[in-house]
């Protein structure tokens, strides 16, 4: 019996569907809200090139990405195909520029996919891989009996706005997703809730005082080298 799996449209350029059906799958074309593969009712794929990753790390669609993701599939993975060291060798052969800090950002970005959304993260160095994988999930998909079924859902696209705006307030120290909801559900705005005091802070259920004294210290300090200079003023005085 074939395995189905559903591709988003915007795959269909690429080389996976066509290696996908050279391999016996039944490949299903969708315009898909969520994630670039379906192969079952739990899991959906996400696809990433390295320069893709990267280009979604820095317009903050991966978080949105990863959102949906969980929330709409118990058994979500992103698959991260080629090497970061080769976006880094076209750069220094083009004149595009590579920032100094992508591989930091990216590593960055990355642990907290896994720490905070739990989505485990695989790597393929190439297409080939990657359809490899992707049939070797359906088989087992099949094999539990949970690609028979429709692999498409009725989903409604979350709003990207505000998973940037709780992805922003989550950020801060002890603040994780719940509070985060809390703070943009009591203050409207991301800037109201940065800007309350720490009393209005504590107010919120769960928040706490020491935690709001330690949020508040944080937004209203200045950076670590203005930090040095104004202790080595104080010091001079």
């Amino acid at each position: 019996m074939p395995v189905r799996i559903v591709v988003d449209e915007r795959e269909r350029s690429s080389r996976i569907p066509g290696l996908l059906r050279q391999a016996g799958a039944v490949t299903d074309f969708a315009h898909l809200k969520v994630g670039d593969y379906v192969i079952s009712t739990e899991t959906a794929i996400e696809r990433k090139t390295i320069r893709d990753l990267l280009n979604s790390i820095y317009d903050g669609r991966l978080l949105v990405q990863c959102s949906d993701l969980i929330q709409h599939y118990a058994k979500p993975l992103i698959i991260i195909e080629g090497n970061i060291l080769n976006l880094v060798d076209e750069s220094s052969s083009s004149e595009d520029t590579f920032p100094n800090d992508s591989i930091y950002l990216i590593n960055e970005t990355l642990a907290r996919v896994a720490l905070d959304f739990r989505i485990p993260m695989i790597n393929a160095p190439y297409a080939e891989y990657t359809s490899q994988l992707l049939v070797t999930m359906l088989n087992k998909t099949l094999e539990e009996g949970k690609n028979n079924g429709p692999l498409l859902k009725r989903i409604k696209k979350s709003n990207p706005v505000q998973i940037q705006q709780l992805s922003i307030l989550s950020s801060l120290p002890g603040v994780g997703d719940k509070l985060a909801v809390r703070m943009l559900k009591s203050f409207i705005t991301p800037r109201r809730a940065l800007t309350a005091s720490a009393a209005e802070l504590a107010r919120i259920q769960g928040f706490g005082s020491a935690r709001a004294i330690k949020v508040r210290k944080l937004l209203d300090l200045p950076d670590g080298k203005n930090v040095e200079s104004t202790q080595s003023t104080l010091l001079e005085l």
